[in-house]
């Protein structure tokens, strides 16, 4: 399943998701700081989404009060919620 995210408080204007069942195929970050969010979406392909929510949700941004990461963890649990609705 492709899932597009639109982050809120952050530099990145979009997350783009593939999923199959639980597991996290693909995800790109359009815009923000590009070796972070490289870096980020490296390490989490081929991961149970539901293993990555807990560990990115929540990680701030210096003064901010969300992140790049903290913002995938809640795309992913929308994608998960739409998965499931779809099903």
């Amino acid at each position: 399943m492709d899932f597009t995210f639109k982050p809120n408080g952050v530099c990145s204007r979009e997350i783009s998701l593939r999923l199959n069942g639980y597991t996290i195929e693909d995800c790109s970050f359009t815009g923000g700081c590009s070796g972070n969010t490289q870096g980020i979406a490296a390490l989490i392909k081929g991961t149970d989404a539901r293993e990555m929510i807990p560990r990115l949700k929540g990680i701030r941004c210096g003064f901010k009060k969300t992140s790049c990461p903290d913002q995938l963890a809640l795309a992913l649990e929308e994608a998960l919620k739409q998965q499931k609705k779809n099903a």
